[in-house]
């Protein structure tokens, strides 16, 4: 299985969309928060498309990084002209609020004005650039190895699993600039981490894979090293989603930025799962 630098930007860029759909399709996080991810992933997918083609062209792929980053800003420039709309749920918490606090106090709170004429920006659209770059992962997929198959399941597998825990830790940031956002959609993205990760480690175990390595019956080129690193990376992933998850169950608005926290630990060991098992692979 081959290591490759654009294919691998494209699987991180279309993960994170992906999952940017799975939380804006909620319409409960404001808009900004799907400015961000399109901004990141758009990025990263144009950054396929010139590395790719640059140092290991491949048409089907470098094409489809381009239209993702030209999707992402077309559905970015649909969701700014809507943004004085702001999102269904939103709006309403804010509503709500405000009329409790009135209540209360007998003092009218200022409220952010949302304009009931514009129409909601549909998060449907959301799906347009992760259906472009599919196309661009089965064939960096195909290109990636063989038996075929298998690399396309660990490239689209791999792509779900990188965005999903990158999506996570950007959401938990998020709760700062969305106080009163419930927990909802950040316990969605880590159950989703929680039912992927066996998903991608198991994939990446499937003979010819990591297992030669973990058994010795394959020299890593550094007496085993890299074979239990890869054991450490993909153990402490699970573990990390894990308390991820418990930490969740507290009721206190800390617990948030304690689950942000080890979602960074998450991705740096999420990623040595993926990209250590793909750079010795490649070296077999």
């Amino acid at each position: 299985m081959n290591l490759d630098v654009a294919t691998f930007l494209l699987q991180w860029s279309v993960g994170g969309l992906a999952f940017g759909w799975v939380t804006t399709r909620r319409r409960e996080v404001s808009l900004g928060y799907g400015w961000l991810l399109r901004i990141v992933f758009g990025l990263l997918a144009l950054a396929a498309f010139v590395v790719g083609r640059r140092y290991d062209p491949l048409p089907v792929r470098d094409l489809s990084a381009l239209g993702v980053a030209l999707a992402c800003a077309a559905v970015g420039l649909v969701s700014w002209q809507r943004r004085a709309a702001g999102v269904r749920y939103q709006r309403e918490r804010i509503e709500v609020r405000s009329a409790r606090v009135e209540q209360m106090t007998g003092i009218e709170r200022a409220e952010r004005r949302f304009d009931p004429d514009t129409p909601e920006f549909p998060p449907a659209l959301d799906l347009v650039a992760p259906a472009v770059g599919l196309l661009g992962l089965l064939a960096g997929g195909v290109a990636a190895g063989d038996p075929a198959w298998l690399a396309v399941l660990r490239t689209l597998v791999g792509a779900a699993f990188l965005g999903c825990v990158s999506d996570a830790m950007l959401l938990g940031h998020w709760y700062l600039t969305q106080p009163g956002l419930p927990r909802a959609p950040l316990l969605e993205l880590v159950r989703w981490l929680l039912w992927l990760w066996p998903v991608e480690v198991a994939l990446l175990l499937v003979p010819p894979g990591m297992v030669s390595f973990v058994t010795g019956a394959v020299d890593d080129g550094y007496g085993g090293l890299l074979g239990w690193f890869w054991i450490a990376c993909a153990v402490t992933t699970g573990i990390l989603a894990v308390v991820t998850r418990l930490a969740l169950q507290e009721r206190a608005y800390s617990a948030v930025m304690a689950a942000t926290g080890l979602l960074y630990l998450a991705i740096l060991t999420a990623f040595g799962t993926d990209l250590v098992a793909r750079a010795v692979l490649s070296g077999a």
